[in-house]
């Protein structure tokens, strides 16, 4: 998505503290080239650790705690989510600002590496989503599994 919106013209076409943030981030259009897969490889790495950190805790809760009712599910995901959240969105925010200078550097090699800091830049601002979307995931999940006990025990 971020790929395609540097080609686009009005994409962040504004000027801040009298630099044009076009120039600043050298957009313009980007062709797909090893570098840029290189920044997919990296991405994949770095936003599946957030969702690797959010399901492990939330696995050690649920051994922890072992909830059965809807209720205890959701205070049990609510618990980690909370608790991993903020760690998950620092290493997120460091990534990001670490790769602010990439994006904007100009002079020898920057020519291969702002492709290869695109992809992985404009999937961490999407990897946030995760943080929120795997808890509620793991809820629905845990319910289910509830329901499906407490019908078997029901039934027998």
């Amino acid at each position: 998505l971020l790929i395609w919106l540097y080609g686009q013209g009005w994409f962040m076409d504004f000027s801040l503290f009298g630099e044009n943030m076009r120039d600043l981030f050298q957009m313009e259009t980007i062709n797909l080239s090893v570098a840029v897969w290189v920044g997919f490889i990296a991405l994949f790495g770095i936003a599946s650790d957030d969702s690797v950190v959010m399901a492990t805790y939330l696995t050690q809760v649920f051994k922890a705690n072992s909830p059965r009712t809807k209720s205890e599910i959701r205070e049990a995901v609510v618990e980690a989510g909370l608790r991993r959240v903020r760690p998950c969105l620092m290493t997120t925010a460091t990534t990001l600002l670490a790769l602010l200078p990439v994006l904007s550097s100009t002079g020898r090699g920057s020519d291969i590496m702002v492709p290869m800091a695109i992809p992985s830049f404009g999937g961490m601002t999407i990897a946030v989503i995760t943080l929120f979307v795997m808890p509620v995931l793991y809820f629905t999940w845990q319910e289910r599994k509830a329901v499906t006990t407490e019908a078997k025990e029901v039934a027998s």
